[in-house]
């Protein structure tokens, strides 16, 4: 370990957002790529947060900071929970909009500076990435920190595999900065080129008659000075409101955390809500085109990792072990999925909770989920995408919801739905409530399947155990609990003219949802 590596404050940074619009129907809004599990049984959040954590092998590591949206916050939470870290403790910033790379960095960077120092190096990791070892990341965070402390804007280059056409591309210099010999200056960006251009690229450099191209991963290095003072001089619009945000939420914070009978769910220990009054005026670019395609200060750290964005169904396909016709299946056994094949060669077909039979096809990739059907042809799996705007366009829930929503307090299954009635199925985790709330346009009756329910109906409190059922009507306040050890399973059936999520006032919220 250098000396430079062992002096410095390093705070890993994990953007925790994006949809993964093509890896739909798996990947929603509310339930993105970095929750999906893979096929090892993990999710691409878990090992992001264990190679931050593996950072403190390189440098001086106080805190863990991860911007997410504040809808998935309690995912969030969740996945660190049973991501079991140990040693280093988590600090969340919450948005109340996307805003894309450059407002949430500028947002985290505010943040580091004001509690570890102007000084104080930040290491962005998007939380969707997959990389495999970290001994060769260790090296190239290394030559990143010591090419960070001079003020350089470093970011790591991953040197391609094929002539991907979904990647940003940056072309280097072909000798290294001096006194950095692993740190390269950028010559040019190429912005996802076509497939002619990226093979012509791929292909002189190397056969060394071209200049050094490597894929621009999205991972950086910079003090959060550095980075601020860039952001501040390249994108004003999107740094200033983001930093007005974070210097909100951190007084809050401060005001909060001094009367704790005032802390709520998002204003817990650690946790940063950005204020949306600011948040909101944050212009939408990513931090490549705001400051990196025009820093005089950009590094290269060219890195030959075992990578992978997982950015499409072909790129998860590789993930999965082939057989002997180059077929790659995923089932879900827990929902007693299964697939049967008869003449099939490379295709890759992951069942949910039904058969999928198939018969003489090739080359397909076939997803299914309980509400949603994916088939594409293996080379167009990069355009699911505009599936996905098309649906968002026209409001269709299947863009942003599964048929199973995790909330707060558990999850809820629409098993049916028509005119004028919804039937779900509801799960509350032991020691949850939900919302006191009201209808103005449905009515609901509660049978209770499994364990004890807690349940106010306007000024009447009771006790319902399975088997027994209540009934409220529209407008009425009411009240679900679960204070047994066990989850509390319903059927709950909504019946009114109109039976959308938002048909909801809260008036009590443990949650801290307004």
């Amino acid at each position: 370990m250098t000396a430079a590596s062992l002096s410095a404050v390093l705070v890993p940074v994990i953007l925790c957002g994006g949809a993964g619009t093509r890896l739909w129907p798996a990947s929603r809004e509310t339930f993105p790529k970095p929750f999906l599990t893979l096929p090892d049984g993990n999710t691409l959040l878990h090992k992001t947060l264990l190679r931050a954590q593996a950072m403190a092998a390189v440098a001086h590591v106080p805190e863990i900071v991860i911007v997410a949206n504040e809808e998935i916050h309690f995912l969030l939470k969740d996945a660190c929970v049973h991501s079991a870290l140990k040693g280093i403790p988590l600090r969340f910033i919450l948005e109340p909009i996307a805003c894309n790379t450059a407002a949430a960095i500028a947002a985290a960077a505010e943040v580091v500076q004001q509690t570890q120092g102007s000084h104080a190096l930040m290491l962005v990791l998007p939380a969707d990435h997959l990389i495999e070892g970290h001994q060769a990341l260790h090296t190239c965070v290394r030559a990143a920190i010591e090419a960070a402390q001079v003020d350089a804007l470093v970011t790591f280059g991953i040197t391609p595999t094929r002539s991907e056409t979904g990647f940003g591309y940056m072309e280097l210099e072909k000798t290294a900065v001096a006194g950095h010999p692993l740190a390269y200056k950028v010559l040019r960006f190429i912005e996802k080129p076509s497939h002619a251009t990226a093979t012509a690229l791929i292909h002189a450099s190397h056969t060394q008659t071209g200049n050094r191209v490597v894929w621009n991963s999205g991972m950086f290095c910079f003090k959060a000075k550095s980075i601020l003072d860039a952001l501040e001089r390249h994108t004003p619009a999107s740094a200033q409101p983001a930093r007005q945000a974070a210097r909100a939420a951190l007084i809050e914070y401060q005001r909060t955390t001094m009367h704790p009978s005032a802390i709520t769910y998002t204003e817990e220990a650690n946790t940063l809500t950005l204020q949306a009054h600011y948040y909101k005026h944050a212009l939408s670019i990513s931090i490549d085109h705001a400051v990196m395609e025009y820093a005089h200060n950009l590094l290269v750290v060219p890195a030959d990792l075992e990578w992978s964005d997982i950015g499409s169904w072909d790129a998860f396909s590789a993930l999965i072990p082939a057989d002997t016709q180059g077929n790659r299946i995923v089932v879900d056994k827990a929902q007693q999925g299964a697939v049967k094949m008869q003449d099939v060669a490379n295709c890759t077909i992951q069942a949910g909770d039904r058969l999928i039979g198939a018969v003489g096809i090739t080359d397909l990739v076939i997803v299914d989920t309980p509400d949603a059907l994916l088939v594409s042809h293996r080379d167009r799996t990069q355009d699911v995408k505009e599936i996905v705007q098309n649906l968002k366009n026209e409001q269709h829930a299947s863009y942003k919801l599964h048929r199973t929503v995790s909330r707060p307090w558990g999850s809820y299954t629409v098993l049916e739905e028509g005119e004028r009635f919804k039937l779900k199925r509801l799960v509350v985790k032991p020691g949850a409530y939900l919302s006191l709330q009201s209808h103005e346009h449905r009515s609901e009756h509660w049978v209770v399947v499994n364990g004890r329910a807690q349940v106010i109906k306007g000024e009447e409190q009771s006790v319902l155990e399975a088997n027994q059922s209540i009934y409220i009507p529209a407008g009425y306040k009411h009240r679900l609990g679960n204070e047994e050890s066990d989850n509390l399973i319903l059927i709950e059936v909504q019946c009114g003219d109109y039976l959308g999520e938002d048909d909801i006032v809260r008036f009590d919220d443990q949650y801290g949802r307004h």
